[in-house]
């Protein structure tokens, strides 16, 4: 996300009375769309990640805490325990899960954000 881009919004929507042209309304109307969509898809990739490691510690969890396991870290496969990869990936799915509420509430005032756009320049979209 460039910030650039922010602040192009907040400068036309907290702008002086004069209504900005057709084009700075359209320009700033694709930013947040494009804001928008960069944190749906971001969402999307965080919540498959939240969804392999669900799959993986479930798999793991019923085996001896003694068996070796293998996981890939920094690009290079070593070799564990399951004893030591099960917190490890616990500690990851909540940090993963955590991040996926922020972003989501963060989603959630974006979309707001550019509700209040459409609203106040009463914009509306052609499909």
């Amino acid at each position: 996300m460039s910030t650039s881009g922010s602040s192009s919004t907040s400068a036309v929507a907290s702008g002086s009375n004069t209504r900005p042209s057709d084009q700075e309304l359209t320009q700033t109307y694709n930013t947040m769309r494009s804001e928008l969509n960069q944190l749906a898809q971001k969402i999307g990739e965080l919540e498959t990640e939240a969804d392999e490691h669900t799959l993986v510690i479930d798999t793991i969890s019923p085996l001896d805490s003694d068996r070796k396991c293998f996981r890939l870290v920094g690009g290079v496969l070593v070799e564990r325990t399951v004893n030591e990869v099960l917190p490890a990936l616990k500690t990851n799915q909540e940090g993963i899960k955590t991040v996926t509420t922020q972003l989501v509430q963060r989603y959630k005032s974006k979309e707001d954000e550019l509700l209040a756009f459409q609203k106040r320049y009463n914009i509306t979209v052609k499909q």
